[in-house]
């Protein structure tokens, strides 16, 4: 499977002035991709006004579940997790950025 990278973020961060949520994301993505509600749902195994509560910021979603939703969808996992994570902390009031990187164990 191949991982689609974007320049989405950055994009969207300028049009909105300050960091974007997940479902800010989410909806971004699902339109460079041409993609429907209805037709993401069905990728994404959720219902529309599901999909809809995440876009809209009135569903919160959990790392685990952003990351299926980017290996579903075919992008990185990674940043799928850190706007999961970031929103989690400005809901809890921490205003931070977030940047998560892979570890890799080095073995001898």
């Amino acid at each position: 499977m191949t991982i689609k990278k974007s320049s989405a973020r950055r994009l969207l961060e300028k049009l909105n002035r300050g960091p974007i949520t997940f479902g800010q994301m989410i909806s971004g993505l699902r339109k460079c991709d041409e993609l429907s509600q209805v037709e993401l749902a069905k990728i994404l195994k959720v219902s529309k006004a599901h999909l809809c509560d995440i876009e809209k910021g009135r569903r919160p979603v959990s790392i685990e579940r952003a990351m299926d939703f980017a290996n579903r969808m075919g992008y990185s996992p990674i940043s799928f997790a850190t706007r999961a994570m970031e929103d989690q902390a400005r809901s809890a009031g921490l205003n931070v950025r977030i940047q998560l990187e892979t570890a890799y164990a080095k073995y001898r």
